[in-house]
């Protein structure tokens, strides 16, 4: 897997990374952004790739999977990852199940309830800040309930409870099973904690309940937990260890997404590749290969897309399938890290240079229209000048259509932060991610203006951020494409645009009527 992800409401990313910068936030500004516009962002804070305007969103049921008036009321803030987002879909429906109605109003609200990430300290910054704000609503509301969910929660556990005292509960990832429970006792004033990881549990009989959704898209999460122990990630720690979902839940879960109108699901796990599931009654075991076969097959007109590829597991059996199937979208996130082999090795990411190199030259045989792109960390333990010139050589070589770029940020308990210094300081670590920025948004420039008159079929997810006069959608390449509205075209349809104009992180065309 990578262990680097961020969430994106328009579609794939990756999971489970420090916050960064992408090209997608060339979409905040009238323009393509310059790099002192995304330096600016550094500097500021606001470094949150692609999902910038999802961080801390407050997620909502469909009113029409909304309770009573009179219902108890819940209020959840997501923060991180897509499978982050994904699980607070599922904590959702065990609420509902249990008499609350989803609210976006937090002084309305009968339980508040924040989903962490514990990938990067300014993560975990970000979720005190929010804390501090609800028990000061607390203080005024005594009966108010208010919960830590997800990897912080895994990571801190009764810290939260014992010595801050500033939550009512505290629940790891495979724990929400657990949150009825804990939420009675909490209403009786018991404090509750359930950071249990588990070896078995996916949540597959549970139908997420899906939380402002535009209708178009959604996750399907196969896999939870990590087997990879890259030495700067603390996933594994906080997810526990690597277990998949039965196909048929899977199968099924698409199935009926697609019968209630999406057109593109996202099959999520922190490694897709490594997805083995053994069928108890024919003792045939399904790979990942075979599961996004199966998916594929639902309907021609259901997008399939995943998210993430780690290297050293990508198969040419998923890339054939890619290349069989035209609803397999043209796409992968292919995780470098770093472009030198020695960093890789710290890393632990079990490939080296020639390795990754030998995989992308597999997909642009197999798949000649994929589009790739990659996670970078900068500044990692002792890396030297030239070996940051070894990723910056990666980013133009592999012609990345994007990337996510971080600076190093070093975590409590992963093997990086017991064996190796922090040794690089964080005006070199910026600089670095500075140069990577810049590099990446050169290519990704070039990368798009190499679609300029080309057509492409692009799936509606709604109005374009900037004029409700104009949509916008992904082409198979997970690309945005923005373009003016045309009478009888709704989001969930499909449309061929031809492109006129691009930026670094926008295809901008023209509805093609045939």
């Amino acid at each position: 897997m990578t262990c680097h992800s961020v969430t994106s409401q328009f579609g794939l990313s990756y999971l489970c990374a420090p916050l960064g910068i992408n090209q997608e936030t060339a979409l905040m500004y009238d323009r393509n952004p310059t790099l002192e516009d995304l330096q600016d962002q550094l500097k500021t804070g606001h470094n949150t790739p692609l999902t910038e305007d999802r961080q801390g969103e407050i997620l909502v049921a469909d009113p029409s999977a909304t309770l009573e008036v009179n219902s108890k009321k819940f209020y959840i803030e997501s923060y991180g990852c897509q499978m982050n987002f994904s699980d607070s879909e599922i904590v959702a429906s065990i609420l509902a199940e249990n008499g609350f109605g989803s609210t976006r109003n937090m002084e309305e609200s009968d339980l508040i309830l924040i989903n962490t990430c514990s990938i990067r300290e300014k993560a975990e910054d970000n979720v005190r800040q929010r804390l501090s704000i609800f028990n000061k609503l607390k203080a005024e509301k005594p009966d108010l309930i208010v919960g830590v969910l997800g990897c912080m929660a895994e990571r801190l556990k009764s810290k939260f409870l014992e010595e801050e005292k500033i939550v009512d509960l505290v629940v790891g990832p495979d724990a929400y099973r657990d949150l009825p429970g804990l939420i009675q006792g909490a209403e009786g004033g018991q404090k509750g904690v359930n950071v249990l990881l588990s070896r078995e549990e996916t949540y597959a009989d549970i139908a997420p309940l899906r939380l402002d959704s535009n209708g178009v898209s959604a996750y399907i999460s196969i896999m939870r937990g990590c087997d990879n122990m890259c030495s700067f990630c603390v996933v594994p720690f906080t997810r526990g260890r690597e277990r998949s979902r039965s196909e048929f839940t899977i199968v099924s879960e698409a199935r009926d997404l697609f019968d209630r109108g999406y057109r593109e699901v996202t099959l999520l796990g922190q490694n897709v590749d490594s997805y083995k599931w053994e069928n108890p009654e024919t003792k045939v075991t399904v790979s990942f290969g075979n599961l996004l076969e199966q998916v594929a097959l639902i309907d021609p007109l259901l997008r399939v897309r995943f998210s993430t590829s780690h290297p050293k597991d990508m198969t040419d059996d998923v890339l054939h399938i890619m290349a069989k199937y035209k609803n397999v979208c043209s796409y992968i996130h292919l995780p470098v890290q770093s472009g030198n082999s020695r960093v890789l090795k710290l890393m632990n990411r079990t490939y080296d240079r020639e390795w990754y190199k030998e995989r992308v030259n597999s997909i642009n045989r197999i798949v000649p229209d994929c589009a790739i792109s990659s996670d970078i960390i900068t500044g990692f333990c002792s890396e030297t000048e030239e070996e940051h010139l070894d990723t910056l050589d990666m980013i133009k070589w592999a012609n990345y259509s994007m990337s996510y770029m971080f600076y190093y940020s070093e975590r409590p308990g992963t093997l990086a932060a017991r064996k190796y210094k922090d040794d690089i300081s964080r005006d070199v670590k910026k600089r670095r991610l500075s140069d990577v920025i810049k590099v990446q948004s050169e290519v990704s420039l070039r990368h798009n203006e190499k679609d300029l008159g080309k057509t492409f079929e692009v799936l509606i997810e709604g109005d374009s951020k900037k004029s409700k006069e104009q949509f916008k959608g992904r082409n198979s390449q997970n690309k945005m494409v923005v373009f003016s509205k045309t009478k009888g075209l709704k989001p969930g349809d499909y449309c061929m645009v031809k492109i006129h104009d691009v930026t670094s992180a926008t295809l901008l065309g023209t509805p093609v009527i045939i």
